[in-house]
């Protein structure tokens, strides 16, 4: 009995001293790390990518044609945007003025947009945001062709013609210091991309 005493107080103790029920370390601290902060400092300031977008920055005169559909009427309207960096060069803050035809009737239309450059991930980011919809678009993936100068991303938004979510892709080439143009692709009935709204902007200063 006394074996058999002692056999499990053992086995008790050896059980107390395992990683199981030894005391949790807390992880190390990467603010404690002067690499890691190096590394993390230098991810959170603008960079090379953020230069790209530099000819965005400015007021511009914009002409948009869009339709809802391949064989649908193409309707055109006009306005302003004003792109500008804010948090210190990190992101391009574009506000949009100008109308939309909505069913035959022409009203006022305003947006906001977000566009960075993501050190980590190396890809451009996007948000979109205006008083025609309750949903953000934003994306989700991108590449840059230097050769170009265009940004080319895919993403989604919420499409209150299909009652969805629903992709899309679009194209964002910086023709010269005062010229860019914006094009966006989406799915027609069957899904196959067609080329829904194309924007042209002149810097009006």
């Amino acid at each position: 009995m006394k074996h058999r005493f002692l056999t499990v107080l053992a086995l008790g103790t050896i059980g107390l001293s395992s990683p199981a029920f030894a005391e949790e370390v807390a992880p190390a601290n990467p603010m404690s790390d002067p690499a890691k902060m190096e590394e993390m400092m230098k991810l959170g300031m603008p960079g090379e990518g953020h230069t790209v977008l530099n000819d965005l920055i400015g007021t511009w005169d914009y002409t948009v044609t869009y339709k809802m559909a391949p064989n649908a009427p193409e309707q055109t309207s006009t306005g302003k945007t004003t792109n500008e960096w804010i948090l210190d060069g990190r992101f391009v803050k574009q506000n949009v003025a100008g109308t939309m035809d909505m069913g035959g009737q022409s009203m006022p239309f305003n947006g906001m947009g977000l566009i960075g450059y993501d050190n980590l991930s190396g890809q451009y980011q996007s948000v979109w945001i205006d008083n025609v919809s309750t949903a953000m678009m934003t994306s989700s993936k991108s590449s840059y062709d230097p050769a170009t100068k265009t940004i080319t991303e895919e993403g989604t938004y919420s499409c209150v013609m299909k009652g969805k979510d629903t992709p899309y892709k679009s194209e964002l080439k910086i023709i010269d210091a005062d010229h860019h143009a914006y094009t966006m692709y989406s799915p027609d009935e069957k899904g196959e991309m067609f080329k829904g709204m194309e924007i042209t902007y002149t810097r009006s200063k």
